[in-house]
């Protein structure tokens, strides 16, 4: 059994009020509550700190949840969720991000069904192959390196792993043996509430500060992170205009 939360801000920097972006005459988190009612889940939350956003889905019959308006993070907001619905530590929670509208149910399960599997795991998540030497050197693409066992080891927005050797094409970080030994890391989490409830006591970390990535917090204090190739190849999100015409050519049928 999981949960879906689905964080859901108004604010952003890129696209202001990108939760309530028309989509084929939809809300754009209206296509991801979508997404989400199409998976087993026991239950589906919109969480969101904005009335708009909260009159528009409780319009459409969605379980929504208000939460603080002073979250930092979309964790920070599944973990007072969590909270505020008296969840067992042991509850696997999958953060679905409100700007998925394209994200496939089969990821879903498969990140619920990964952490279900590894009880010494807190969190789970999925990888995709890099496919090109422009992605691998991308720092908005956030690369990820696991262990023999399907643990991540790191996450970085810089190419790794570095070649010592350089290459023997363009460049140190384009050989093809290069580029195939990191992955491409997609941005859908399961969690276990307790590790939520931990989470929000910790303190940054310093690599999480320097990289700009909240789940090396979690590597920084010994937590286990179970990475899979994702079953489906993963859609990109919503951050700017230019994605937002992608995935209203893709939605508008």
């Amino acid at each position: 059994m999981f949960h879906i939360v689905i964080p859901a801000r108004y604010g952003s920097t890129r696209l202001p009020g990108k939760a309530l972006v028309d989509i084929a005459g939809k809300p754009m988190v209206w296509w991801v509550w979508q997404r989400a009612l199409g998976t087993s889940a026991a239950s589906v939350i919109v969480a969101t700190d904005h009335e708009e956003i909260a009159a528009v889905m409780t319009d459409f019959g969605a379980d929504v949840q208000m939460t603080k308006a002073t979250h930092p993070s979309g964790t920070d907001r599944l973990a007072e969720v969590v909270e505020l619905r008296g969840w067992a530590d042991d509850t696997v929670v999958i953060n679905l991000q409100g700007d998925e509208p394209l994200m496939p149910e089969s990821n879903i399960h498969q990140v619920a069904t990964e952490l279900s599997n590894h009880p010494s795991a807190s969190i789970a998540t999925l990888a995709e192959p890099i496919k090109s030497a422009a992605q691998f050197a991308d720092p908005s693409v956030v690369k990820v390196i696991v262990d023999a066992r399907g643990n991540a080891l790191y996450f970085s927005r810089a190419p790794i792993p570095f070649s010592r050797e350089g290459s023997r094409h363009t460049g140190p970080h384009d050989s093809p043996d290069d580029i195939a030994a990191a992955q491409r890391h997609a941005g859908l989490y399961a969690y276990r509430a307790g590790f939520l409830r931990q989470f929000v006591t910790w303190e940054q970390a310093p690599i999480e500060r320097r990289e700009s990535l909240e789940q090396l917090r979690a590597l920084y204090q010994g937590c286990q992170i179970r990475v899979v190739t994702a079953a489906e190849s993963v859609p990109p999100g919503v951050d700017t205009e230019a994605d937002l015409a992608v995935v209203r050519r893709i939605l508008d049928v």
